[in-house]
């Protein structure tokens, strides 16, 4: 039996949108089957950007990700989303390169908050955006490898009509989480009550294989404070975890984990109430002997394992609750977009780069594929970049591609860009003689020293005693050189979507061409639009594409049976013809089928839509 799903129902579900107006966010509602609608743009390529990278110098420390190789096969389009996404996934060429390959898909779509933004009208209706995005989600989902995750960044407005329309699409049990960013450090006083949160779900297609291949965070420097090392165990630092567990005499009454346990300073120890030794009496002495149990400092107390650092986890699970000092706040993410452009306006939800950092980090490995259809002031992509992945990104906004979008991206690769993740603070380490005391970390005795300071600034006597210099010299801490991460490099293609080649007159029930429906624009419209992967002719080949073993020719003119007979003569066995013609004369299409088996014609434009759907012509 199938599963059952819970499932939004909205106006107009059953219909599809495309958009009123090239550039802006307008849509209007037409059938599923409008020509307008199923047409597949191709992409025009426009130029290649090439950044360069800067050497060394002895002035900074560089991380491991300095001496990534810059990633070069990237892709940067103007165009609407649901556009090209439909590129991505029908494209053959694009499709071999995306679909089931694309590792992480971050996006930050339109919040629909009814409130008009400097570079956005973020007031979308609640059924034309869930038309919107349940659209968009389905070609995402064609595009995203077995092993890959979507990220989906929202406010409280539609995040939970996203939450059930992700259900749907992607199925409940393929939920991986919601993320919590604390987006902003204080209220919001005018407000009812102050939001400081973003929500990010994720989801993934197969929740095993995801989990095997996410990455965990770096520790913190107070996860590995914890562990000390007070008997100066040549196996390093470590700390002391409960030597008892839980059991059920219901199910198991775990008899050889009962027992009295025997000290080496000959004290003896039963188990608490309810709870057994977390190894048998066998195993207890194996790790006596090994020096991996701890009975506290006197030597007097209850037993303890042992849990050395070098043994742990090299990292740390992700959590659900981001807060800024983490990952960063919004009004870091605007301070980034204005460092870049001086007297520019910035985007009213730039996002921080340590915030897309994480994401990427948990996500995807050097060398994936990160897609963001949404792209803005291109904070994924530039963050992508950064680290090394591979990156498909567009925005919809010509505006905000030309003054935001592709000069960041240009920045980022000339290695113009000092800002976000670029540059990591030199770390903070202990500069005292004899070593900070046990507990104290480099970071709490800074902000000891920097207390100190404030409560004796207006106390000149206070500030030469011996006792405040002996404080200061116990707590003094450096920093290190500050660490580079980035040094530019690496290249991305410049595209945008072909114009649309066919119009519908939905009160004719008419297909019709539009007037850029010409020369190569139409052969390579007509070439994705029938499923058709476009050839690179020489002078001695005259076709335009190919199809296992079916070859297209688009002709702006007339089909006639000269025309047949010469594109027969030009095939090879076993191989078919299907001509594409704005006229078609009559008898054409048998003379045709009879001359090749196997073969049609396809009449420009009314034919084209029915026959990528398998209608016979």
């Amino acid at each position: 039996m199938t599963a059952q799903r819970l499932q939004l129902t909205w106006y107009n579900k059953d219909k599809a949108l495309i958009p009123t107006e090239t550039g802006k966010y307008g849509y209007t509602w037409v059938d599923p089957s409008d020509p307008r609608y199923c047409e597949t743009h191709t992409l025009v390529l426009d130029d290649y950007v090439q950044g360069s990278q800067t050497p060394k110098s002895d002035e900074f420390a560089y991380s491991e990700r300095a001496d990534l190789e810059p990633q070069d096969d990237n892709l940067l389009i103007l165009g609407e989303s649901g556009d090209v996404l439909e590129a991505l996934t029908r494209v053959p060429e694009l499709a071999e390169k995306y679909v089931g390959k694309v590792k992480l898909i971050y996006i930050d779509p339109p919040f629909n908050t009814a409130q008009t933004f400097a570079s956005y009208e973020d007031n979308l209706e609640h059924s034309i955006w869930l038309t919107m995005m349940r659209d968009r989600l389905h070609h995402m989902k064609k595009l995203l490898a077995d092993d890959g995750s979507i990220w989906v960044h929202l406010d409280d407005v539609e995040v939970h009509r996203m939450r059930v329309l992700m259900d749907e699409v992607f199925g409940a049990d393929r939920f991986v989480a919601e993320m919590q960013w604390q987006k902003t450090y204080s209220p919001e006083n005018r407000s009812v009550i102050s939001h400081s949160n973003d929500t990010i779900l994720v989801y993934c297609l197969n929740q095993e294989r995801f989990k095997a291949v996410r990455n965990l965070l770096p520790r913190s420097d107070a996860q590995n404070l914890v562990y000390q090392n007070p008997d100066d165990d040549p196996r390093g630092r470590w700390r002391p975890s409960d030597f008892t567990a839980q059991f059920n005499p219901a199910e198991n009454e775990r008899e050889s984990q009962r027992y009295t346990l025997t000290t080496l300073a000959g004290l003896s120890f039963d188990p608490p109430s309810g709870r057994c030794w977390l190894y048998t009496k066998d195993r207890y002495l194996e790790l006596l002997e090994d020096n991996r149990v701890w009975f506290g400092a006197s030597g007097q107390g209850a037993p303890q394992l042992k849990r050395f650092l070098s043994e742990v986890m090299q990292g740390r699970v992700p959590t659900t609750w981001w807060p800024h000092e983490e990952v960063g706040h919004s009004q870091e993410g605007k301070k980034e977009i204005l460092s870049l452009f001086p007297g520019q306006q910035p985007f009213s939800t730039p996002k921080p780069e340590r915030l897309l950092e994480r994401v990427i980090t948990i996500g995807s490995n050097p060398g994936d594929i990160v897609l963001d259809v949404f792209a803005g002031s291109g904070t994924t992509a530039a963050v992508a970049q950064k680290m090394g992945r591979r990156w498909v990104t567009c925005e919809l906004l010509e505006s905000t591609f030309t003054t935001f979008t592709r000069p960041r991206l240009e920045k980022v690769l000339n290695d113009q860009d000092p800002g976000g993740i670029t540059r990591t603070k030199g770390e903070r380490v202990d500069a005292t003689e004899d070593g900070l005391p046990d507990g104290v970390s480099p970071e709490d005795a800074a902000k000891f020293t920097s207390v100190l300071n404030k409560l004796i600034k207006d106390d000149p006597e206070l500030k030469k005693s011996v006792e405040v210099k002996t404080l200061k010299a116990a707590s003094k801490t450096r920093r290190t050189k500050e660490v580079l991460n980035w040094r530019g490099g690496g290249g991305f293609q410049v595209a945008h979507l072909s114009p649309a080649c066919f119009d519908y007159a939905p009160e004719l029930d008419r297909v019709m061409l539009t007037a850029a429906a010409t020369g190569q624009t139409l052969i390579e419209s007509v070439t994705a639009n029938l499923g058709f992967t476009l050839l690179h002719p020489d002078d001695d080949y005259i076709f335009d594409a190919r199809r296992g073993n079916a070859l297209l020719k688009v002709v702006e003119g007339v089909a006639t049976t000269e025309i047949v007979d010469w594109l027969a003569s030009q095939i090879q066995p076993g191989e078919t013809i299907v001509l594409a013609a704005t006229t078609v004369m009559d008898g054409v299409r048998q003379h045709l089928r009879k001359l090749v088996k196997g073969s049609r014609v396809v009449a420009l434009p009314d034919d084209v839509f029915r026959y990528s759907e398998g209608g016979d012509q």
